[in-house]
């Protein structure tokens, strides 16, 4: 028997699937980047638009409210601290910084209060474990120790919270959070300055720390230069025809201020 010829067009059919196939398969790897690119999720404004509400006097964020809180649990175990170092404190410098401490929160937990209540949040009514178990350590000490657990326990909460004061007043979009962080950058920087007052606070410790609460960047940008034993004069930044004179213009207050002799 004599073999079949091949057929030709099953040869051409199968070619141009092939060729088709390949085109698919480009087309596909070009448009997934695009697509999942565009549908991706968790990014910082992604996080942002998810977690933040609307409210008359603004978008509320997550940090927002984060901040609320964590003003109003300030005030449940820094004002009992401050109390207690006012009986307990051995220097006049301690116990001046208790009377601070009571002034400053007293103030600022009435603004926490106000605030949470137009914006409709639920406050905490107790101090969390981390803030107790620092009271517990007040308590134990005595006499000079409790001097310097008091100022640098309070010394280093307050450098906590004061970053966080800091972030949200630059970027909060809410009118009532902007008020009450003005109240709490100028009621914690007092605090700050009146602890170190007392003399006690360990800088070194303090550092190390903040530091190893802080997260590090995935990338390190190079250190700007040390130190050297014959530094050329800076520049000044203005020009010339600058005055060197100080501006005329007043800062503004903030929204609301501790009363008078805080």
């Amino acid at each position: 028997m004599r073999p079949r010829p091949p057929i030709q067009g099953r040869g051409i059919f199968s070619g141009t699937g092939l060729i088709l196939t390949g085109l698919a398969a480009t087309l596909a790897a070009l448009v997934f980047p695009i697509w999942s690119y565009a549908d991706r999720s968790g990014t910082g404004v992604d996080v942002l638009n998810a977690e933040t509400v609307s409210t008359q006097y603004g978008p509320l964020s997550a940090l927002d409210r984060e901040f609320v809180t964590k003003v109003r649990l300030a005030g449940l175990w820094e004002l009992p601290a401050g109390r207690q170092a006012q009986a307990k404190g051995t220097t006049e410098a301690v116990r001046t910084a208790g009377a601070h401490l009571v002034e400053g929160h007293t103030f600022l937990d009435e603004r926490v209060r106000a605030v949470a209540s137009r914006l409709g949040l639920a406050l905490p009514n107790e101090p969390n474990d981390q803030q107790r178990g620092w009271l517990s350590e007040l308590d134990a000490a005595q006499g000079v120790a409790y001097d310097r657990e008091f100022a640098n326990i309070l010394r280093l909460a307050h450098g906590r919270v004061f970053s966080v004061v800091a972030q949200v007043r630059a970027g909060t979009r809410n009118s009532l959070v902007r008020g009450l962080a003005d109240d709490a950058n100028t009621t914690v920087l007092d605090h700050i300055k009146i602890l170190e007052a007392t003399g006690y606070v360990d800088f070194d410790a303090l550092a190390r720390d903040l530091a190893a609460d802080s997260t590090p960047p995935i990338t390190r940008a190079p250190a700007p230069p040390g130190p050297t034993t014959n530094p050329a004069p800076a520049v000044p930044a203005e020009s010339a025809s600058a005055s060197a004179a100080s501006p005329t213009y007043p800062l503004p207050p903030a929204a609301a201020s501790p009363p008078p002799g805080s």
